[in-house]
């Protein structure tokens, strides 16, 4: 099912960039917008990354992971099939911010540096199949996606011209395209990140147009969301006033293309070599024009699909009620979701209509977190035993965890005999004192 998405995206190179990316592709009425990042074989910490999962769900944006191998000098080491399973435990075992699983395998395979130091199509297809139907086994949720190719490289010992590089995949492995769930882009402006905003085809913004056409001319007649991760200017090229023009011509012109789901320009923070002139962010912790400019550029807000979950683990409600009045409550429960819950959209709900929960409130839940919700709620007027079970739903009325049972004594005595009751029964246990 089709949901409002924002595009807007960055690209950034460690998490504690993740406030300045907020600030960026959730402004001007945006909501939910992408921050790419990596993660190499070495940084595979749980703990680590399902903080940097939890800051980005607190923050709503949603996570593009390219996983990567690891470095070697000026290149990466070919990845190991013997790690796959190792990745897919890992990825696996964190509790994502949305229930798309974004992952990106490997980086620009064209370029020998990205694959050690050598140029194998053949390799990289069979790796990249693999690869994609183990994480499809794992869940169903991963949304596997193919690395992006330099578009613009050319034919030399050490780069293979795109459309070479594809060909020899699919004839590899024909049905490639079968367990991918995407097409990545890196619809750079070139020649020298520098071309015009209003340039067409390969090696311009709208390289992912060209790739798609590509594709089809290959027999690939699947429809292919699309991620641009990487695309920008150099800002040692171009005016950096400029480029904040030439960035809001591209998202309203030609990045609100229907097919595009993310446009994640590279790279936030790097302002030294060898990514300085890609930077957005100066030495001097300034930002460069094109950061405002498109802070200032109008959004929507996102409405990704969160998985909405939880367990009660016990409840409890006023073992005594004068009939016809409110009673309260307490319910212990686990938040085994994706969602932050909190009172705008979760509710707590009866399973018979004579129980009308009047209010309730509690602090946001996050994610594997415990939660002591209050509640008050009205019974009707007859006497006796009750038992009624209660349970959390969304807002639009669907239950999100288990019913759990709460019972009391509806009694038609008033209130004065009942504080005269109580009054009796505390004189009492002084008297014992």
């Amino acid at each position: 099912m089709a949901v409002p998405n924002n595009v807007f995206g960055i690209h950034i190179m460690d998490e504690k960039d993740l406030s300045e990316a907020a600030a960026l592709v959730n402004s001007s009425a945006g909501d939910w917008g992408y921050v790419t990042l990596v993660i190499r074989e070495s940084e595979r910490d749980h703990d680590r990354f399902q903080q940097v999962f939890d800051q980005m769900r607190r923050l709503h944006l949603v996570p593009i992971v390219r996983i990567a191998s690891k470095p070697n000098g000026d290149m990466w080491e070919i990845p190991n099939d013997a790690e796959i399973n190792n990745w897919i435990a890992f990825l696996n075992s964190l509790n994502w911010v949305i229930q798309n699983r974004y992952v990106i395998i490997a980086n620009e395979p064209n370029h020998a540096t990205e694959w050690g130091g050598s140029l194998d199509p053949e390799a990289y297809a069979t790796y990249l199949n693999k690869f994609a139907q183990k994480l499809h086994e794992a869940s169903p949720d991963f949304f596997v996606l193919p690395a992006g190719f330099d578009a613009s490289a050319k034919k030399s010992d050490a780069t293979m011209d795109e459309t070479v590089f594809l060909k020899r995949m699919l004839i590899a492995v024909p049905n490639l395209f079968d367990n991918l769930d995407g097409w990545v882009s890196h619809s750079y402006p070139n020649p020298a990140f520098a071309g015009k905003e209003t340039d067409t085809g390969r090696g311009t913004i709208e390289t992912f147009d060209w790739e798609l056409s590509y594709l089809m001319s290959l027999g690939v007649n699947k429809d292919l969301p699309v991620f641009i991760t990487e695309t920008g200017w150099s800002n040692q090229k171009i005016d950096s006033e400029k480029i904040s023009l030439m960035y809001s011509y591209a998202f309203e012109n030609v990045w609100n293309d229907k097919r595009i789901v993310a446009v994640t320009p590279f790279i936030l923070n790097y302002p030294q070599a060898p990514f300085t002139e890609f930077s957005w962010k100066k030495s001097d912790g300034s930002f460069y024009p094109y950061y405002s400019g498109i802070q200032k550029f109008p959004k929507i807000a996102g409405k990704p699909a969160q998985i909405v979950s939880g367990q009660i683990l016990g409840a409890i409600g006023q073992p005594l009620i004068i009939s016809g009045s409110d009673f309260a409550g307490a319910i212990l429960a686990r938040n085994t979701g994706q969602s932050i819950w909190n009172t705008r959209d979760i509710m707590v709900s009866a399973d018979a209509k004579d129980v009308l929960i009047k209010s309730y409130s509690f602090p946001n839940v996050e994610p594997t977190r415990l939660g002591l919700i209050i509640f008050k709620a009205a019974v009707p007027e007859t006497g006796g035993i009750y038992t009624r079970s209660i349970f959390l739903s969304d807002k639009s009325g669907k239950r999100v965890t288990n019913s759990f049972p709460i019972e009391g004594l509806i009694t038609k005595i008033d209130k004065m005999q009942i504080n005269s009751f109580f009054v009796k029964i505390a004189s009492y246990f002084q008297k014992g004192l």
